[in-house]
């Protein structure tokens, strides 16, 4: 009991008297307790930061933008990760005295200790983030690929009209009219691209209306731009939300485009006007009246082409020469009858070019096009005519059967609906059904002739193609036009209805009618039970799209269409259980119908193709249907199961079909395929059950897309295999490698290379190949001595390999023939292996002859290569068998062993390369540089090399010293962002050359928009120089006290962001539009007073931990009475453009910006001045003097006041001056203690503050009706009501 109470005794003296001690003898006797704490907090630190670091990854997978506290959260985690590590070395070393310690050691690294556990402990404090990122608005995809605009004197003229309006106050919807193929849409495009480039609104969409507008998809077009998502489903409910969304932009440009008719565009809604006046809205038509009804302020009529300018176009598009010949002159007569059109002059152009036409030939063309006096349509009379004369060429050169079937492809072009793409499968089994190209047998044959007819037809430029697949095709709404004025005579009529209510009552009968398109009919259409159709031969009949609802048709309906060849059905529903009888139907296409069954009464059906289409199932109708030689089943729904049960031998009994695409999951036997004599084309979705038969062998074929356990590709080329866990033999597959164009391996085991396990043939005809996870292959190719040169990858374009565990390289012994030569992409990831990628030892002769290796390489992305020794490995006898001559975007990542990327000899090949990007490789030493010693060479001069490079960005290298070697330096003038970041061992960047002198100069080159230099080395040096220059041409990059030195008047025009970390001087950059400044700890000021007149295009200025920072501007008194500064004063300083300044963390700063007659910044908008201790002054006078009347000044644009923790702050403005804040709507003052700045509201809200001199107190009107004025008290005021409350003034 009494040794119990002694020891209690005893700790509670010894706590006592370490809690009076405290902290010192704490890091005595508390050791473990603090190394345990410290532990524990940087563990769960690293922990933390991995799961926002995976956060972060997948938001940008999901091109989200990351918030800028995540970022910085980030940099800050990693920083302290990385500093804590040698205390964490430390701790580990006291472990081994523990029985010896070193007490001073112990108590230095314990104090460390505890002073770093609170900084790691706030950190993990604010690490709860509830979202990382947030999806970024579309920006419209017109305007970034808009290039087709010509610079006419109309369209110039236009262009500058609709420019003026834009900026006028009172103009909010413009109008711009001129016939069809003018060139409206394109000037419009031009018009978005304009001012997106030049920032005049925060929001450009446009949109195209046609003359049955879908109201759903232009609000969803509008909602994708503004990154909204609807919550209700009503046209009138996504309206009310567009409204509300639009309303909250300040200035948005409205493109409609295509208008036929006036339109609410309340109803879509668009607030304008009144409702919103940030709002503008140019719209495009036909005709002028529309621009009147719709109430266009400014109305501009675009004009076509003078002749000359149309004789340059039409001369440009026909591939003609520029001399002024005999034949020219004929040509130019041509030109002139296309009356100026851009449309005409391009499809009539492109109609001639490359027919080698002479003299008599373009003669022979004009006379036609006088011949042709029949057109005389008046709205298109003069558009009509030169594309009667491109529709009637496409005869030339033909026989009679192949123009009549060129100009069918291009009629039945103009049966689908205004201004959607048109899939050329569709077209090509159209074609088919009506009997295009007759002497031609086979599908295959077939579809090759119809897709020659639709190239021509897009050569000629009556088609057009689609940016995004070459699968689809567009018809311009003025060549529709024409084609249904083609067909609106004659024995070949064509009737197209869109938006279709009810039955057209027509007085003449449907008998005279081929092909009818009734487009998103209304499913309350009641159709006739029967209807004289004697002629029809093409029937396209779709629902609209609404709901699930389905078009209903009785069987009836169809029963007087005996001619009906093609029958192309969308939404469609048929009440009969049997499908009618169709003895001439040839082309049956279903697209989300409901059919009960298909008939054998269709006995002339060649094609079948049903599309998320409802049926009973595959029966033994199906095999009566002799005649059926293409069948496509894709994403098929049957009413009792879920996939398709086929019974067995019934595939093998359609004996004649050429092509069978089933892409649900199936029951088919493979073996049944085997008998399929005619078998040239086959889609599949297969499981790895269905190869149980281990003989079975596909059939050669012309055309397929087999994928095993994976799904199917939307974007499947016409010979695609995917084959995904399979650890069978691939021998099922041997008569598909030889002309397999897109091979993806994933998870496939006992393979160890392609050739030849794989492709004994050398598979030459593959384009693209994915191997991921493959765990058992070694290289791609093995090929020895013994066996001789041989063919592979010839045609290769795309590698991805990832995850290959066992992977060694690409090839092993001779490099085959042609190898790599036709490679634009290559893509590896995580292959741990891996030492060399392209190592070329031995070549054979033919090899030399060919064509450079790698010289249609564009891209090229490595990433986590751990045991990456070399990315080229080439014998010096090889150099010059490789080049890099279009290589543009290279990245690599993750490659720890990696020391050097190109050597000199490739770096100089790279003539088009425009990214690089290099990270997180810690022994890479040098950018350029030689692997091997035979690879160095002597130059006395430096040779230049990327000569295009416009981005280059360098992380987290450790190692990193040297971007080029002395002998070279990279391109500079097409830069436009420079990033080099976490290197600390960096020397230089860019070579320096000498001059007469021996002096070392850079030239006029850097031609970058975006600098960034963050934690760069010990000497923190762009280049390699120590010495002055005084050549006036030159700029020079110095060591650690300045950034550039500029003389002779020089400027970085060219840079427009600037972002440097730990430097001590700032140059003139006459476009800079953002400046970051963080840890310049040696910095005294930025810009001297010529300099800071020279930023008017500065917007955002962000300076952070500038510890000797004394002021943003140079003081007159310290400017140098030089004559290039000797009329300083009479200029008045402005920023003109900066809207956002961030100050933070500048113990010596003590005031901002300078105070004279005129305002400083006329467009401030954000103002934030944090922990700056020494700060007194926000605006200070430029000469002080005593004031003797208020001066009263507005802030018109500042909307978002900070001032916080500046304990020495005295005036927020000047004495003697009264701010009037129009536009503020939230400001925070926290802990001023010293400020004398009065705060308070008027009537209207709007915000004033004033400092008053000590003989204007008594005087001052505006004090009698302040009660208490606030000096030094915290204020968190917002105009939109909520926190404190400030007094008021009448």
């Amino acid at each position: 009991m009494a040794e119990s109470l002694a020891s209690a005794a005893v700790e509670n003296v010894t706590n006592q008297a370490m809690e009076c001690a405290s902290p010192y003898l704490r890091y005595f006797f508390c050791y473990g307790q603090i190394v345990q704490d410290f532990k524990n907090q940087r563990n769960a630190l690293k922990l933390r930061k991995q799961r926002v670091d995976t956060r972060v990854h997948e938001a940008n997978r999901q091109i989200e933008v990351i918030y800028e506290d995540v970022e910085d959260w980030l940099k800050r985690a990693e920083k302290e990760l990385e500093e804590t590590q040698n205390l964490q070395d430390e701790i580990d070393r006291v472990k081994c005295f523990k029985w010896c310690p070193q007490w001073g050691w112990r108590y230095c690294l314990s104090k460390k200790l505890a002073e770093k556990t609170p900084i790691i402990s706030q950190l993990l404090q604010i690490s709860n983030f509830a979202q990382v990122g947030y999806r970024g608005s579309l920006q419209g995809i017109e305007f970034i690929t808009s290039t087709d605009f010509m610079d006419s004197k109309s369209s110039k003229s236009a262009l500058n009209q609709i420019m003026e309006a834009i900026n006028a106050k009172d103009v909010n919807m413009i109008g711009l009219h001129g016939m069809p193929g003018a060139g409206k849409t394109t000037l419009a495009k031009e018009v978005g691209k304009h001012v997106r480039e030049k920032k005049l609104f925060n929001k450009v969409v446009m949109f195209t209306v046609s003359q049955n507008p879908n109201i759903n998809e232009i609000q969803d077009k509008v909602a994708d731009i503004f990154g909204l998502k609807f919550q209700t489903k009503t046209k009138e409910g996504r309206a009310e939300e567009l409204w509300s969304r639009l309303g909250v932009e300040k200035d948005i440009l409205i493109i409609v485009d295509d208008l036929w008719k006036e339109i609410k565009l309340e109803s879509i809604g668009i607030p304008f006007g009144v409702e919103h006046e940030g709002c503008k809205i140019l719209l495009t038509t036909r005709h002028q009246q529309v621009c009147t009804n719709m109430n266009c302020q400014k109305e501009i009529q675009l004009g076509i082409l003078s002749e000359d300018e149309a004789w340059v176009l039409f001369r440009d598009q026909a591939g003609l020469e520029d001399n002024s010949s005999a034949l020219n002159n004929e040509a130019k007569k041509v030109a002139a009858q296309c009356k100026g059109l851009p449309l005409a002059i391009v499809v009539v152009a492109k109609a001639f070019k490359g027919e080698g036409l002479d003299l008599n030939g373009w003669r022979a063309v004009n006379q036609r096009f006088k011949d042709s006096r029949h057109l005389d349509n008046e709205v298109f009379g003069d558009v009509l005519q030169p594309l009667k004369l491109s529709y009637d060429y496409l005869k030339k050169g033909n026989n009679q059967m192949t123009e009549n079937d060129i100009q069918m492809c291009f009629l039945l072009c103009s049966l689908f609906p205004e201004d959607e793409e048109i899939f050329i499968e569709s077209l090509i089994v159209c074609g088919i059904g009506v009997g295009l190209f007759p002497n031609v047998y086979s599908i295959e044959d077939k579809r090759n002739e119809i897709g020659m007819a639709l190239k021509k037809l897009q050569k000629s430029g009556l088609l057009l193609g689609t940016n995004d697949d070459a699968k689809w095709l567009r018809m311009h709404d003025v060549v529709r036009d024409f084609a249904h004025w083609l067909t609106s005579t004659g024995e070949n009529r064509f009737m197209v209805k869109d938006k279709l209510k009810e039955w057209p009552h027509m007085v003449e009968s449907f008998e005279c009618y081929t092909a009818i398109a009734l487009w998103n009919c209304s499913s309350n259409i009641k159709f006739p039970d029967k209807v004289e159709f004697s002629k029809l031969k093409t029937l396209f009949l779709q629902r609209e799209w609404k709901g699930d609802d389905l078009l209903v048709v009785s069987g009836t309906f169809f029963e007087e269409m005996k001619a009906l060849q093609v029958l192309f059905l969308q939404h469609v529903s048929f009440s009969a259980k049997r499908f009618p009888f169709l003895p001439n139907l040839k082309t049956l296409w279903c697209v989300r119908c409901e059919l009960k069954n298909i008939s054998s009464s269709l006995t002339n059906l060649e094609i079948l193709a049903l599309f998320k289409t409802k049926i009973y199932g595959i029966s033994e109708e199906l095999v009566k249907l002799s005649t059926l030689k293409y069948l496509r089943l894709s994403k098929v729904q049957f009413y009792e199961e879920s996939e398709i049960r086929i019974q067995p031998s019934l595939v093998s009994r359609l004996t004649s079909l050429q092509e069978l695409h089933v892409q649900n999951k199936n029951t088919i036997s493979l073996l049944e395929l085997n008998s399929l004599s005619c078998l040239t084309a086959l889609s599949l979705k297969l499981s790895t059950n269905q190869f149980s038969q281990e003989d079975f062998v596909f059939p050669k074929l012309q055309m397929y897309t087999i994928v095993v356990n994976e799904g199917f590709p939307y974007d499947s080329a016409f010979r695609t295999l995917k084959i995904r866990n399979f650890s069978s033999s691939l021998s099922a597959f041997s008569n598909l490698f030889y002309n397999v164009e897109k091979l993806k391996l994933k998870t496939v085991s006992g393979q160890k290379n392609i050739v030849p396990s794989i492709g004994g043939m050398g598979v030459n005809e593959l384009t693209s190949l994915k191997l991921k996870s493959c765990k058992d292959m070694k290289f791609l190719t093995v090929i020895t001595r013994d066996q001789g040169p041989s063919a592979a990858f010839s045609n290769l374009v795309e590698l991805d390999i990832q995850c290959m565990v066992s992977l060694k390289g690409l090839c092993y012994g001779l490099s085959p023939t042609r190898f790599l030569q036709n490679l634009k992409q290559v893509i590896i990831k995580n292959c741990k292996e891996l030492q060399v990628i392209f190592q070329i030892d031995e070549l054979s002769e033919k090899v030399q002859c060919q064509i450079p290796l790698l010289s249609n390489l564009t891209t090229l992305f490595l990433y986590s290569l751990p045991n990456l020794e070399s990315i080229w490995k080439l014998e010096p006898s090889h150099q010059e068998i490789v080049s890099l001559t279009r290589l543009k975007v290279v990245t690599i990542s993750n490659c720890d062993k990696l020391k050097t990327i190109f050597s000199p000899c490739l770096s100089q090949s790279m003539l088009h390369l425009q990214e690089l990007t290099i990270s997180s490789c810690d022994k890479v030493e040098q950018v350029i540089g030689f692997v091997q010693e035979e690879e160095i060479i002597e130059n006395d001069c430096a040779l230049c090399c990327w000569p295009k490079l416009e981005f280059l960005r360098i992380e987290f290298c450790q190692s990193l010293k040297y971007v080029c070697v002395n002998t070279l330096t990279p391109g500079c003038q097409s830069l436009k962002s420079v990033s080099i970041k976490s290197c600390p061992e960096f020397i230089q960047f860019l070579n320096m050359e000498q001059n007469k002198y021996g002096q070392y100069i850079l030239h006029r080159e850097l031609g970058s928009q975006n600098l960034t230099l963050t934690d760069v080395g010990n000497s923190h040096q762009l280049c390699n120089i120590d010495v002055p220059v005084l050549n006036e041409d030159c700029i020079v990059v110095g060591n650690h006290e300045e950034v550039f030195q500029v003389q002779g008047g020089y400027s970085f025009s060219s840079i427009k962001a600037l972002h440097l970390n730990d430097f001590a001087q700032v140059v003139t950059l006459e476009n800079l539009t953002t400046l970051k400044l963080s840890d310049c700890k040696k910095l005294r000021y930025i810009f001297s007073p010529v300099m800071a007149r020279s930023l008017s295009h500065l917007m955002y200025l962000d300076i952070k931990g500038c510890d000797e920072l004394e002021r943003l501007i140079l003081a007159k008194d310290q400017v140098s009475s030089s004559s290039s500064n000797a009329d300083i004063g009479l200029q008045p300083l402005s920023f003109p453009n900066l809207t956002k300044i961030i100050v933070t963390n500048c113990g010596n700063l003590k005031s901002l910006f300078p105070f004279g007659s005129i305002p400083v910044l006329p467009k401030l908008e954000r103002l934030i001045v944090k922990r700056n201790s020494k700060l007194e002054q926000v605006f200070k006078l430029e000469d002080e003097v005593e004031v003797a009347a208020v001066k009263e000044m507005k802030l018109d644009k500042l909307t978002w006041l900070t001032l916080e923790e500046l304990p020495s702050l005295i005036h927020f403005c000047p004495k003697g001056c009264h701010f009037v804040l129009l536009a503020l709507i939230e400001m925070e003052v926290k802990d001023c203690p010293k400020l004398t700045t009065s705060f308070f509201v008027d009537s209207q809200k709007f915000l004033h503050c004033i400092t008053k001199t000590p003989q204007l107190v008594e005087q001052d009107a505006i004090e009698k009706t302040v009660t208490d004025a606030i000096f030094n008290k915290n204020i968190n005021w917002s105009r939109l009501g909520g926190g404190s409350q400030l007094p008021r003034i009448t």
